[in-house]
């Protein structure tokens, strides 16, 4: 036998071995004030300190602590059926993080009930080691869980860095609050901080009665609050499989906190058991700290970085507002802006500047910074370097042509597979959107017919008036620019080409656009007077009929506004065609004259069409508008309508949409 005084230091070895153990345990209660000998099912880098306090991690980045009771427990239907408050549940545990920086660590706890203790795929970081980016939605997983999170993490639709959530199979929370606990003795709210590294006690009661969850935290030094942190109604019995496992499971990531846990109590008879605070364990007294050591690798390192973003916001800079300049280009350094001006006129270029798209390119609403005056920017791809000292002689050509009916060009700049031309702001945009638009008023015949005597001007002074003759090659209504008085400016003057009074045009390419094209275009490629004349011819008739040239939605009778025009002159009956906007409301003569000399100018023999001159002197009343030869498009052995059509449809198939009609076709 062994001797009494053998006897009783080995009693009071287990006596102290048990103080921080466990007190009772069984399915439906148990409680660890400590966890000595608790035989709880560890995982990851959980451990239990020697003194009983349970650790689920320290500050090793990216890693998994868990801690789960051992067996699991019964929440099954048929036990419901017999007593729905059997499923009820009541915990409470006293936490503590102690961040790896004062202000910043990772991740936190989630008080956990789960079906299984293995979570296979899980990862650390935001997902608390519960879950992964394909299994955090998923309603299979049977979890429930209540949060303790340190890291916002915007993904889950988190409030804060320092929140209680509660969660359903997933990481975005059902509810969720700031840390807060309400203080019976001040009756005030107090804000909790997670990671204070101070012991923290969570109370979690659910009736299932009632389908009621609280969630309550205070500090350790504070009472239970009477008013919860966190209530919801949930009915759990629904999410939980018939048997479940409760324990916790913490995470770091690119930060890390070490998470410990005190103590913990769980029953399911009603109440919570209270854990007695005098026989939770210590926690680790405070490392010194290695606040210098983090400055040192801090500054240096944060140096580094402040300088590589500084070259990198340069070079980003420098290739946002870069430009191509060329030595050649010296000479028009008046007419040429920079790119950054026109950048930050149009305030980027973004959509709410945009004023709609011409041809080839679109245009932007700007204020010039250093004037403040208003401008359209157009820009225009331009990929080849062929011919481009051409065309910005031409460009700046044109910045010296003045006349009160055209839209004034400023100037340009030029980038890198992209030019792009300033002219002075019309406010009331394009003509055609006051012709074809129910959202703009009508225009009266009198401004119309002021609109078309103004164009007939500005055509005038570009083929005759000015040092060279200017093509303009794209006459239309949507080129036609309103000034604040509705006064007509010819504008777009992206397809512009010059050549000498008395010199043949050296034009290798078919533009324009469709409906508008010259028929003998199609044939020779070589743009002429007469081929804008063309142009013109038919942006008279659809001033005055107020329709476009071609409209496939109209009958085969009138798909074509020419020969529609054209066959009611034949009958007698031109005014038919009048625009019905108008309500009758013009001068007969005038539309008359509009209409057959819209047909004059679109004869499909270039000799027989008006010059400009003449045209103005018809508009004026100063000459007599002569007979129009009969004519058809047929007799000239082509459809010269379809074919700019079919021209347009294959151009589109490799060229992006935009709202212009416009077209490039090689010549021959």
């Amino acid at each position: 036998m062994v001797a009494a005084s053998e006897l009783l230091p080995f009693l009071v070895c287990c006596f102290l071995s048990l103080k921080h153990s466990t007190l009772a345990q069984d399915e439906t209660h148990f409680i660890y004030n400590g966890f000595n000998g608790s035989n709880l099912l560890l995982n990851g880098i959980a451990k239990i300190h020697p003194n009983g306090l349970l650790e689920l991690t320290n500050t090793s980045k990216q890693q998994i602590g868990r801690a789960f009771f051992p067996s699991p427990l019964n929440f099954s239907k048929t036990l419901a059926n017999i007593n729905s408050d059997s499923l009820s549940f009541f915990t409470t545990f006293v936490f503590a993080i102690l961040p790896e920086l004062p202000t910043l660590g990772g991740h936190g706890i989630a008080f956990a009930m789960s079906p299984s203790t293995e979570f296979k795929g899980s990862v650390a970081s935001q997902y608390l080691g519960l879950f992964n980016t394909s299994t955090s939605v998923s309603s299979s997983n049977h979890v429930f869980a209540v949060e303790l999170d340190t890291i916002l993490s915007p993904e889950f639709g988190d409030i804060n860095n320092n929140h209680v959530g509660i969660d359903i199979n997933g990481l975005r929370s059902n509810v969720s609050a700031p840390v807060t606990y309400f203080s019976d003795k001040e009756m005030i709210n107090r804000t909790l901080e997670l990671i204070s590294g101070k012991p923290i006690q969570v109370w979690i009661e659910y009736n299932a009665t009632d389908k009621l969850l609280n969630v309550t935290i205070a500090p350790i030094t504070s009472e239970k609050p009477l008013h919860p942190l966190l209530s919801t109604f949930l009915d759990l019995p629904t999410i939980f499989s018939d048997s479940m496992y409760v324990g916790f499971s913490s995470s770091t990531g690119a930060m890390a906190s070490r998470h410990y846990i005190l103590g913990w109590s769980f029953s399911r008879s009603g109440q919570t058991v209270a854990l007695d605070k005098a026989q939770l364990p210590s926690l680790p007294r405070n490392r010194k700290s290695n606040f210098p050591t983090i400055l040192r690798i801090l500054i240096p390192s944060s140096a580094l970085m402040l300088l590589m973003i500084f070259l990198i916001a340069y070079m980003i800079r420098r290739k946002k507002y870069e430009e191509v300049r060329e030595d050649w280009e010296r000479e028009y350094g008046p007419q040429r802006f920079s790119y950054k001006d026109l950048f930050r006129a149009t305030k980027g270029f973004k959509d709410k500047e945009f004023l709609g798209a011409g041809g080839f390119g679109r245009v932007y609403r700007g204020t010039l910074p250093s004037s403040n005056v208003q401008v359209a920017v157009k820009k225009v791809s331009h990929y080849s370097t062929i011919g481009i000292k051409q065309f910005v002689s031409e460009i700046v050509s044109m910045g010296r042509l003045r006349h009160r009916n055209l839209v004034q060009l400023l100037g340009y700049c030029r980038r890198k597979g992209e030019l792009l031309l300033v002219y002075e702001y019309m406010p009331n945009g394009s003509l055609d959107k006051f012709l074809f638009s129910s959202e703009t008023p009508t225009l009266s015949w009198s401004q119309r017919y002021q609109i078309l005597k103004g164009v007939a001007s500005a055509l005038l002074y570009l083929h005759d008036e000015w040092e060279q003759v200017v093509l303009h090659r794209d006459v239309k209504a949507s080129n036609i620019l309103l000034d604040a008085d509705l006064n007509g400016r010819l504008g777009d003057f992206g397809l512009a080409k010059f050549h000498d009074h008395g010199a043949t045009p050296q034009t290798t390419f078919v533009v324009g656009t469709v409906g508008y094209l010259a028929p003998e275009l199609t044939r020779t490629g070589r743009a002429t007077t007469c081929s804008d004349v063309f142009a013109f011819g038919t942006f008279l008739l659809e001033i005055a009929c107020g329709r476009k040239p071609i409209e496939s939605s109209r009958s085969a009778e009138e798909l074509i506004l020419v020969d529609w025009v054209f066959d009611h002159w034949k009958r007698g009956l031109i005014l038919l065609t009048s625009d019905p906007r108008l309500e009758g409301n013009f001068e007969i003569e005038e539309m008359k004259l509009v209409l057959t000399l819209g047909l004059l100018c679109c004869h499909p023999v270039p000799a027989t069409r008006p010059n400009m001159r003449q045209v103005v002197r018809y508009l004026d009343g100063d000459a007599k508008l002569p007979e129009i030869p009969l004519f058809n498009t047929a007799d000239l052995g082509f459809d010269f309508y379809h074919l700019g059509r079919e021209v347009s449809h294959q151009n589109n198939l490799s060229a992006p949409a935009t709202s212009s009609n416009s077209i490039l076709i090689c010549g021959r």
